[in-house]
This record gives structure tokens, C-alpha cells and sequence, in this order.
């Protein structure tokens, strides 16, 4: 019998490979890092597109079972886990997809306030000052801090692209898929959160070793030229930190961060509750005017990010 598949996507440096670290400690699940079956059915997609002159041959019957054999053919291996997460940030711009050829499946959204998402960036950065990290993009992109944030943050690129994923998810049609899960939250309370999402998924409790949590792909991050991208620590856990953006860079990044109000989404939520900047932006986004400017908080040290 084929194992259960469901989905782990969201932003990047928000918990996703921490959450696949902890899941996979469950003898009955596979879980990893962001993999390549998104790209694969992404590549078929464009083949069956109508600027691919051979999509004529393939109805959408054929679409269909393609796609799902690709899927299934990839997690063969994988036969004697009752369920399978697979992991990647494009799954969100993907719903529609994955209801289509899995409608049982549900989506794990990974989460994090976009200004400490860049601060960890960031974080990474300052730990390799000798290095030229790829995710930055080239010299320009890396030259100050204003530019890598905007480097990261632009529509086209690692979290600009996810932020805007998970925005269309969350508000569309498909988001009773959706359970989103804040990092903050995951770290704090790993338990509570745990349970939350084996009744979302609907499988029975397995009690997790939250301060032996390994998981890493270091080859991974060579290639990247990022390391530590993918390295879990041990033990779950939340310590205070200040940022290391300066505060305009912080407030405007933070301005981004949309999904702690309930605002028409069907999508189930783990999230911190709004702080006062959080309300000033939901009347912002009301069309309301002033408001105050957002403290300088600190925030969770890297667990697994």
C-alpha cells in the first residue's frame, strides 16, 4: 500500500527543515528537506502547456496519471512508511495542483515574521564574511545590507518568491488545506505544536524527543556555498536575541507579515498572537492612517531554522 502523502512548504529559514527533523524521528513518516518532486512536476507542466507543441498527445486523463506517477515512482522507496511529507517552497504557488492529484492531502505552512527570516539571512552572512554566498546573488546584491534584504525580498527571488506563495494560498480558494505554523511558536512549544498538526494530518500521537532532534545536508549547503543552511540543532528550544537589521530594514520587512490576523482565510493557524505594530497594520490595511512604529524586539535564536 502506498504511503499517505502531504505537503511541507512555506518561507525560507522559518522552520521547515527543523519541522522535517522532528517528523522523521516517527519510524512511520519520511520527512526532509525541500526536494526535487515540485520541479519535476513543474517541468511536466510546462511540457503539457500549450506553448509545448507535443501537449496536443496528452489529455488531461494523461496529465493526471503522469503526474502521479512521477510522485509515486520518486517515494517507491519510501513503501514502508505509512505517510511521506514532501518538502518544497513552490508547493503553496501549487495548490490547485496538488488538490487536484492528492484532493485528501493537507499542507504544511511553515512561517516567520519576513523581518526575522532576512535577520537570519543575514545572521549567515555575517558568520562567512570571507565567503560570497549564492543566495544573495551577485556582487551588487551582497554589498550592503539595504540590498541583500532587497535582494531576498524581491518578488522573483528565495523569500519574495515564498512570501508571495504563501499569501495566494492562504487567501484562495483551496486554504482549508492549509495548517500554518509560526516558527516562534514551533520553538516555544514544539509539543502543542506537534499534536496539532498529527490531528490535522490525522494520525495517531508519537511521543518526540525535542532535545534530540538531528538533521543536516551539508553537500546541500556546499553547493550553496551557505553552510549551516540545513543544520538542525539538538534541541528545541527559544532563546532572546536582537536583530541585526538595522530598524527601518526591520520595520518594513516586518510590515510584511500578514497571516496573524483572521482575515477571510479558511486556513487553520499556529501563530503568535498580533502585537501592537501587528494592529496598527491590520487598520493600515483597512485604510486607516497612523499608527505607531514597531519596537525593537528580540526573537528566537536558530533552533533549526
Amino acid at each position: 500500500m502506498a504511503p499517505t502523502l502531504h505537503f511541507i512548504s512555506g518561507m525560507p529559514r522559518s522552520g521547515t527543515t527543523l519541522l522535517a527533523g522532528i517528523l522523521r524521528q516517527n519510524p512511520a513518516f519520511h520527512a526532509a528537506m525541500s526536494g526535487p518532486v515540485a520541479p519535476m512536476v513543474q517541468a511536466l507542466l510546462a511540457t503539457f502547456s500549450p506553448q509545448s507543441e507535443s501537449a496536443i498527445f496528452v489529455d488531461e486523463d494523461a496529465r493526471r496519471a503522469v503526474l502521479r506517477a512521477v510522485v509515486e515512482a520518486y517515494y517507491a522507496p519510501r513503501a514502508d512508511k505509512a505517510v511521506v511529507f514532501d518538502t518544497n517552497r513552490g508547493w503553496c504557488s501549487r495548490l490547485p495542483v496538488i488538490r487536484e492529484l492528492y484532493p485528501e492531502s493537507k499542507v504544511i505552512v511553515c512561517v516567520r515574521d519576513v523581518a526575522w527570516v532576512v535577520d537570519s539571512f543575514e545572521r549567515l552572512a555575517l558568520k562567512d564574511p570571507l565567503g560570497a554566498s549564492r543566495i544573495f546573488g551577485g556582487p551588487r546584491q551582497r554589498a550592503t545590507v539595504d540590498a541583500r534584504a532587497e535582494s531576498l525580498t524581491s518578488r522573483e527571488r528565495l523569500v519574495g518568491f515564498a512570501w508571495s506563495a504563501v499569501k495566494e494560498a492562504y487567501f484562495g480558494p483551496h486554504a482549508g488545506a492549509l495548517l500554518l505554523v509560526e516558527y516562534d511558536r514551533l520553538v516555544q512549544e514544539p509539543e502543542a505544536c506537534l499534536r496539532q498538526i498529527y490531528d490535522f494530518v490525522g494520525q495517531p500521537w508519537f511521543a518526540h524527543d525535542f532535545d534530540n532532534v538531528e538533521y543536516e545536508e551539508p553537500e546541500f549547503d556546499r553547493q550553496l556555498a551557505t553552510p549551516g543552511l540545513h543544520t538542525v540543532k539538538r534541541k528545541v528550544r527559544w532563546e532572546p536575541r536582537p536583530t541585526v537589521l538595522p530598524p527601518d530594514v526591520f520595520a518594513r520587512l516586518h510590515a510584511m507579515t500578514f497571516w496573524r490576523h483572521d482575515r477571510g482565510s479558511a486556513a487553520r493557524r499556529i501563530t503568535v498572537p498580533p502585537d501592537p505594530f501587528d494592529r496598527f497594520l491590520e487598520r493600515r490595511w483597512s485604510g486607516m492612517a497612523s499608527g505607531p512604529r514597531h519596537p525593537a524586539m528580540a526573537e528566537s535564536a536558530m533552533a533549526g531554522e
